[in-house]
């Protein structure tokens, strides 16, 4: 019963010690370094996988090992990249909307309120160019006299 009360002792202080380092924080926090390391070890087992029993001379030549090889140094870049940047500050989201989606549906509303109504759009015409002047178009000249009838020449 003590050995296990040790043991557990040990164990709850590796864990206390790996929630103390940074790096550790920052593999439980960061999905993007987790992805970077998953990526770099499974390239690396490929590539081991592929050396694996063939000649020096032809690990030179084999395509599929420099891509792996190419693959799992670009992970480890990047994972040391964001090791060292320092832990990313989270923005924060307000519940459901934000200002571009509520943007973009308020015009999206506008447009679609002035295709529908006609009242509406003339409001919005006559506050941007003003209200259109009405007036009443009175001729000045007289109208031409009606051309004559063929009943009425009297032939």
């Amino acid at each position: 019963m003590a050995k296990s009360k040790a043991k557990a002792a040990k164990v709850g202080g590796a864990t206390a010690a790996a929630a103390v380092s940074p790096y550790v924080q920052r593999l439980i926090q960061d999905a993007e370094l987790r992805d970077n390391l998953r990526t770099a070890y499974d390239s690396v087992r490929v590539a081991y996988g592929r050396i694996n029993g063939k000649a020096p001379a032809k690990l030179l030549d084999d395509k599929k090992l420099q891509r792996e090889l190419q693959n799992a140094a670009t992970a480890l870049k990047g994972a040391s990249d964001s090791l060292r940047e320092g832990p990313k500050k989270r923005r924060r989201r307000r519940g459901g909307f934000g200002f571009g989606k509520l943007l973009f549906l308020g015009v999206v509303g506008t447009a679609v309120a002035l295709g529908v109504s006609e009242g509406l759009r003339n409001k919005v015409l006559d506050a941007l160019f003003g209200a259109e002047e009405e007036f009443d178009y009175q001729s000045t000249t007289v109208p031409a006299p009606p051309p004559p009838t063929p009943a009425a020449t009297g032939s």
